[in-house]
């Protein structure tokens, strides 16, 4: 192996973290120009009931905000989540909103500090798919919020099957009324994105884009294989090959490639399951390990721990998948514990080691 695999979670975080980097691709993908990039914390508390989240990366470039988020493989709640993230992407902005006074129509007058909403700057999510493709075959799909008026005049067959022109122009001509209305800011609400990039239509596709050779890499270092030899087409981008010299052999040390084989076999599990199995599968694997942990519970005795076996099992999985820098979103999905559970068991580790699960609550 010559390259770690960009697509892991570990190696994406470590190459995203220096700006030059994530500054030229986003560059390249969104076809701008970034005059600054700022990174931003990617791990947040919200409530009680939503928990926490983390992303893959977040920055702000210029007047907007971004967030990548690197997807492995098939999950069946990727727009709901997305979605999510994106919302809770706008809503991080509320920390640094600026005030604004507002006057009373009072006597005497009195001033209220409120939070200048109209400085909330639009968000693009990325979603960087690295096998599935949605049933796209296109490079990406890109969503924004646009005026009902317009899926109604895309899908109006009747109004298409016109031979006169006339009436279809003067739908057109609606559509765009209300497309083109900047009254108060409406545009903003179109200046937000949800992009679904697929690395395996792109690299497919093979089209002359700036962005192409990014996901064409990423494919590359996906073969555990992966010789020097094929990379060398990159050598004489400075930007590229900064890439690679962070996910290059000689920068990674035992643990990483302990943790290259944890997830690889990490993953081969769970692309065993097909779409239309991958939940039947899902459900079958964690009624096994209920029971499994239910027996380990009565074997082991109620002085033994503070949780049910069943619970017991799942830190201990959970404490296992953490040493491997799963997402807490994945090891929340795979053990069925809370964010808290898994943040507590964090903490706790640091505290007492392999004991932890004694002490979780």
């Amino acid at each position: 192996m010559y390259l770690a695999p960009l697509n892991y979670d570990r190696y994406f975080k470590k190459v995203f973290s220096d700006t030059s980097i994530a500054k030229c691709f986003l560059e390249d993908f969104l076809n701008v120009q970034i005059q600054s990039i700022e990174l931003l914390s990617i791990n947040h508390k919200l409530t009680d009931d939503s928990s926490a989240v983390e992303f893959d990366f977040r920055c702000k470039i210029d007047d907007r905000y971004v967030i990548i988020d690197m997807q492995q493989w098939y999950k069946p709640d990727i727009v709901h989540r997305f979605y999510v993230y994106h919302c809770i992407n706008t809503a991080l902005q509320l920390e640094s909103l600026p005030l604004k006074s507002f006057s009373l129509v009072k006597q005497p007058v009195k001033e209220k500090k409120i939070k200048d909403y109209a400085e909330i700057l639009p968000v693009i999510t990325l979603i960087w798919m690295a096998d599935e493709t949605l049933n796209f075959t296109e490079d990406y799909a890109s969503y924004t919020m646009t005026p009902e008026i317009v899926s109604h005049f895309l899908q109006d067959h009747l109004l298409w099957e016109q031979p006169e022109l006339t009436q279809l122009l003067k739908k057109r001509e609606k559509a765009l009324e209300q497309v083109n209305n900047k009254t108060r800011s409406l545009d903003f609400l179109q200046e937000n994105k949800l992009i679904y990039a697929f690395q395996r239509n792109i690299v497919k596709n093979g089209r002359f884009t700036k962005y192409h050779k990014w996901f064409e890499l990423a494919e590359k270092t996906k073969n555990r294989l992966n010789e020097k030899a094929e990379f060398l087409k990159y050598k004489d981008d400075q930007i590229l090959t900064k890439l690679m010299e962070r996910i290059s052999k000689e920068a990674l040390g035992p643990e990483d490639f302990t943790y290259i084989d944890d997830y690889e076999q990490y993953l081969e599990r769970v692309r065993r399951y097909d779409r239309g199995k991958f939940n039947e599968g899902l459900k079958e694997g964690r009624e096994e390990g209920r029971e499994e942990g239910r027996e380990e519970g009565r074997e082991e005795g109620r002085e033994e721990g503070r949780m049910e076996g069943e619970k017991r099992k799942a830190g201990k999985a959970a404490l296992k998948l953490l040493e491997k820098q799963i997402s807490l979103d994945d090891i929340r999905e795979i053990t069925e514990l809370s964010v808290e559970d898994i943040l507590q068991l964090k903490q706790l580790f640091e505290e007492h080691g392999d004991r932890a699960v004694d002490f979780l609550e």
